[in-house]
């Protein structure tokens, strides 16, 4: 089976599981929360915590309420995230904030949060695979939070931080949940330190891989896959690693061009074009695809112990993930 159809077949199960657990009253609030996940999602992190949980020989039945747990968390992150950029679209749908007001939002991000919990403590698992799970969340909530003011202060400075300060900001704003995930489908199947933190270990250079990849697809990436203005990441002036790159290892005519758009809300769409042909001869995309692959690389090597479908299926997100198509 394809690994998009795989992932689809399980976020339809999820999306099942989801479903079931968001109802409740005033039905307005319930209706918000599950607004993004009903209109879009690779249900990429759900996928990530059942595999996981199997590659240790765990039931899947058994990860199902960390699955949607992370997934709760995911869009509570997405929730606040849009309130904080003010950003109007996100899967081709309104915002949360401005489909249902800001109040409504705000409660919708705090019931995300909560129900994660909630379904958790609920599940059939262990005290202690219970408590472990609740832990390990936790900690990468805060990790999310930290990561995200790491971010906004990155934005506000006027210095263009080094590789290492991005890779610690991404590490703890995008890493962090796809670390949780991978931890906690394993806790679903095993005490054994060593699986959690071997799949933990997975997850967050995964997640580092991500977030590069996704990064630059936001400079470089065709509009009509992206929904987003060609080098929509330039004008906004994002500090991500292809933009960091494209502007220490340009000179003269081709920086002049880049700085001009660099966060330039009213760059024009020649500026725009002029300022992504300029990082295309500086042959980031091969630059930021080797960073890339060096994480995937030492994910893989986490789990070189395993063996099985499982472990194929789990490893084979990295060539999905790396590879994506700008």
């Amino acid at each position: 089976m394809k690994k998009t159809k795989l992932i689809e077949k399980n976020a339809k199960i999820v999306n099942s599981y989801l479903n079931s657990k968001l109802r409740g009253n005033p039905k307005m609030l319930y209706e918000a929360a599950g607004h993004l996940i009903i209109h879009g999602g690779k249900r990429l992190r759900p996928y990530m915590v059942m595999k996981s949980c199997q590659i240790l020989g765990g039931k899947v039945e058994k990860a199902m309420p960390a699955a949607s747990a992370i997934e709760m968390i995911h869009n509570f992150t997405l929730v606040h995230d849009d309130i904080m950029d003010n950003d109007e679209m996100r899967h081709g749908v309104p915002t949360v904030h401005k489909k249902f007001g800001m109040p409504i939002a705000i409660l919708a991000g705090d019931v995300l949060f909560s129900k994660a919990y909630q379904v958790i403590s609920d599940s059939k698992l262990s005290h202690n695979a219970t408590i472990h799970l609740i832990s390990r969340l936790a900690k990468a909530c805060v990790n999310v939070c930290e990561g995200q003011l790491l971010d906004i202060r990155m934005a506000e400075q006027k210095k263009i931080p080094s590789q290492s300060e991005y890779i610690t900001m991404i590490n703890k704003k995008t890493a962090a949940l796809f670390d949780v995930s991978c931890a906690m489908g394993a806790i679903c199947a095993t005490d054994k330190t060593e699986d959690i933190e071997n799949l933990s270990a997975f997850g967050r250079n995964l997640g580092i891989a991500f977030q590069i990849t996704d990064d630059l697809i936001g400079v470089m990436g065709d509009p009509k896959v992206t929904k987003k203005p060609v080098g929509n990441d330039l004008r906004e002036g994002k500090k991500s690693l292809p933009i960091l790159m494209a502007i220490k290892s340009s000179k003269g005519k081709d920086k002049k061009i880049i700085l001009k758009v660099f966060g330039n809300a009213k760059a024009t769409k020649n500026d725009l074009k002029m300022a992504v042909d300029a990082i295309s001869r500086l042959k980031i995309e091969e630059s930021v695809r080797k960073q890339a692959l060096k994480y995937a690389e030492k994910a893989e090597k986490s789990l070189l112990k395993y063996s099985g479908t499982h472990k194929i299926e789990l490893v084979s997100l990295l060539d999905f993930v790396v590879k994506r198509s700008l």
